[in-house]
């Protein structure tokens, strides 16, 4: 079977993409439902992602019985491997007395332990985007097939319960496997260097098109709140990515005025904390920094153990609303992350942030955003 033959141009470099788990056991579920449903072994299925992106995946591990059948897909991260890259995802259909699709986790698929995640406490670690593929596609399998009961599908990862102590799932409340993940279906590979080298392009478009004003977000989430929710124009938008520091420092070469970031506080709260480079696997900090300035603010010992045992900021923005500590904790945080933000950028450049969550919205401003605001306005 072929690979996925899509690449992205990342700096200098031309690398692969991939696809998710989440494909991976969509593909899955879509070729057991049609081996159980009419006896047809499929040597691939195709599968429309999210992100417009059609995958090909190759079944493998056919195995069948009188109400149940399994097939597998094998994970491609592209020339952006993870831990789970070349893994097995398999998914098990059954016949079942209940309508429509029911969806859970087997051996080697992570279950959720804390709240705050994309799934409830109790449920496999299957996000909701996994979750609908799956469904549409053996829905679809379904349908073709005159088929008007229910199906019930387990996902499962043979070396799910090994590769996950090499994720962030245990930190996370995952616990007994990995995560069947991804929002677009599709791995876009990066490597750090290539990153850092798109990264520095945007800026000098950016510059080269005469733009003063810098308005920067990480990522995706960034945009999308800075667009929908702050107004902003991002026409002239530059992502940092994990690399913040390296990029603040480019822009500083450059020559900018000003600097607006806009991200995550789960991003952001890390460069309060003075880690200008925000990948988990070079720092976190994320919950000792959130407690220590729940401290400051006077919270008592039971609300600092519940928020160190928070397995995200999000979770640990609810408790704080519960507490009433809300508005000086993210105060706090606004300052600290003041202070990190002008010394990395030096005197030269004018650098402010805006820092939400998607439950609570604007969290905290650094003093001077209001007035870079107002530069990216549409």
């Amino acid at each position: 079977m072929a690979k996925l033959e899509v690449y992205l141009p990342v700096g200098r470099e031309r690398l692969r993409c991939g696809y998710t788990t989440g494909t991976c056991a969509a593909a899955a579920a879509a070729g057991a439902a049609r081996l159980l449903l009419t006896g047809e072994s499929l040597p691939a299925v195709r599968v429309d992602t999210p992100a417009g992106i059609t995958v090909e995946a190759e079944l493998l591990e056919h195995a069948a019985g009188p109400d149940w059948a399994v097939c597998a897909v094998r994970k491609d991260g592209g020339d952006d491997p993870d831990v789970t890259d070349g893994t097995l995802i398999c998914a098990r259909a059954e016949r079942t007395d209940a309508p429509g699709v029911t969806i859970d986790g087997g051996a080697g698929v992570g279950r959720v332990t804390r709240p705050g995640l994309d799934q409830p406490v109790g449920a496999a670690a299957i996000n909701s985007t996994p979750r609908r593929m799956i469904t549409a596609m053996v829905e679809a399998v379904m349908a073709a097939a005159g088929y008007t009961g229910g199906l019930a599908v387990t996902i499962s990862a043979p070396q799910g319960e090994e590769l996950a102590g090499r994720t962030f799932n245990p930190r996370l409340g995952i616990e007994g496997g990995i995560s069947i993940l991804g929002t677009s279906g599709i791995v876009r590979p990066m490597s750090e260097a290539a990153l850092i080298d798109s990264l520095y392009l945007e800026q000098d478009m950016a510059k080269a098109a005469g733009v003063k004003d810098l308005l920067m977000t990480p990522g995706n989430y960034g945009d999308s709140f800075a667009r929908q929710t702050l107004g902003l124009d991002l026409t002239h938008r530059c992502t940092c990515s994990n690399y913040l520091g390296t990029a603040i420092d480019h822009a500083a070469r450059l020559g900018f005025a000003s600097l607006l970031l806009v991200g995550h506080l789960g991003k952001l709260i890390k460069a309060a904390a003075g880690s200008m480079n925000t990948h988990s696997r070079v720092a976190d900090g994320r919950r000792e920094t959130l407690t220590a300035h729940a401290a400051l603010a006077g919270g008592g010992p039971e609300l600092l153990r519940a928020l160190f045992d928070s397995p995200t900021t999000d979770a640990g923005v609810t408790l704080l609303q519960e507490a009433g500590l809300l508005k000086p904790v993210m105060a706090s945080i606004a300052q600290a992350l003041e202070e990190q933000l002008k010394r990395r950028a030096g005197p030269a450049l004018e650098i402010e942030a805006v820092f939400f969550s998607n439950q609570y919205g604007i969290l905290g401003k650094t003093s001077g955003a209001d007035r870079l605001l107002v530069l990216h306005r549409v």
